[in-house]
């Protein structure tokens, strides 16, 4: 399959639409592309040749219908992506498909942060993977919380405590792979966006709880970008009046009250010991004493966080991820009498999805903007 770089204009156009939703038929592309029947044969029969698109048999039950129009779709394992996310413990990493299908995974902990150790290892699990693609990779995608610069620099990594690292060329000098690295939250929410809930919704919101409290957003189709995307500014909205403190002090704010720290803290301190953040819920979903009012509380308190989201941006569709999205399973009732005491009677039902609650999904969002990069060639 030839390499999407040279594509432009309707072309690659195209090209997005049979990647994201193919197959199609030609019909249906000229009505998405707006092209006449005629040019899009003559843009597409290059396509064909190259490879780069296939058309698809389609069987007729009629032997006396002619053949029928053949729709055309491309192969997803013509091509493969690593994905790896870092959190302040660890590196997960994926093997991808072309349409971020995840066919390979692997997990190894991050103790030493320093840059050039951490790019060593992000290196070791890109070869581990690499070596269950039938081919070369075409392309390598990291993503970690904190402010990305260019593709390539972390200006600003709290969970790794670093400042202006400029991780892409230590990858770079390491590998032939072509390495974009981004920030996890605006991943992900590309992820959801290209090829998860969020695919063909021109407008949702993403809202994350675990490490810290995060928000994505898509507006027409597109990802609305900012620099405060990487602060977590969603994080320090206040939820609870005279609720538990942050780390800045403030009182009943979002990662007071919904991240995987202070639920545990919170609960290991009325029950006098350690516990984890699983045990917390299942405590919880028990009608533990000690545990059922911190997640009651965490769950209207996220109602009332996705009640906010809602009333200032009207999306379409609220999709709940991270780590720590089990809450609004096990605190579903608490979750919506927030969300209802925080939006109009007569406001529309909002439709919410969740999100798988483990890292891989974060990495599959790493591997994506490696495709995003390899398609669009950005």
């Amino acid at each position: 399959m030839g390499s999407w770089r040279p594509l432009e204009g309707p072309s690659q156009q195209v090209a997005l639409e049979i990647l994201l939703d193919g197959p199609l038929s030609r019909a249906e592309l000229s009505r998405r592309v707006g092209l006449s029947p005629g040019s899009l044969t003559r843009l597409t029969k290059p396509m064909v040749e190259s490879g780069l698109l296939v058309e698809v048999d389609v069987e007729t039950p009629d032997a006396r219908v002619g053949r029928p129009s053949q729709p055309l779709d491309l192969d997803p394992a013509a091509h493969h992506f690593v994905g790896i996310k870092l959190t302040g413990d660890t590196a997960i990493g994926v093997l991808t498909t072309l349409r971020a299908e995840v066919i390979a995974s692997v997990e190894r902990p991050l103790i030493d942060h320093t840059p050039s150790e951490v790019a060593t290892l992000v290196l070791e699990l890109t070869d581990e993977l690499a070596a269950q693609a039938p081919g070369p990779l075409s392309g390598l995608g990291v993503t970690l919380g904190g402010r990305v610069a260019n593709g390539s620099e972390v200006r600003w990594g709290p969970y790794l405590d670093w400042v202006d690292v400029p991780l892409g060329e230590l990858l770079a000098a390491g590998t032939g792979t072509p390495v974009v690295v981004a920030n996890d939250l605006n991943a992900l929410t590309e992820a959801t966006h290209w090829f998860g809930a969020g695919r063909g919704t021109d407008r949702f919101a993403l809202i994350t709880i675990g490490a810290g409290v995060g928000y994505g957003l898509v507006v027409h189709n597109r990802t609305v970008e900012s620099p405060d995307t990487s602060i977590g500014l969603i994080g320090h909205h206040p939820l609870v009046p005279n609720g538990p403190r942050c780390d800045r002090g403030h009182r009943g704010c979002a990662m007071s009250l919904l991240t995987v720290g202070a639920i545990t803290g919170r609960i290991g301190a009325a029950l006098g010991r350690p516990v984890d953040y699983e045990e917390c819920l299942d405590l919880a979903a028990k009608g533990d004493p000690a545990a059922q009012p911190v997640i009651s509380e965490a769950g209207r308190a996220l109602g009332r966080l996705i009640a906010a989201a809602a009333n200032f941006t009207m999306p379409e569709l609220v999709v709940l991820g991270g780590e720590g999205v089990r809450l609004a399973e096990v605190a579903r009732a608490e979750l919506l009498a927030g969300l209802h005491a925080d939006r109009h009677p007569s406001g529309v039902e909002l439709p919410m999805v969740l999100q798988p609650a483990d890292f891989t999904e974060w990495a599959r969002g790493a591997a994506v903007v490696a495709i995003q990069t390899f398609v669009l060639g950005t």
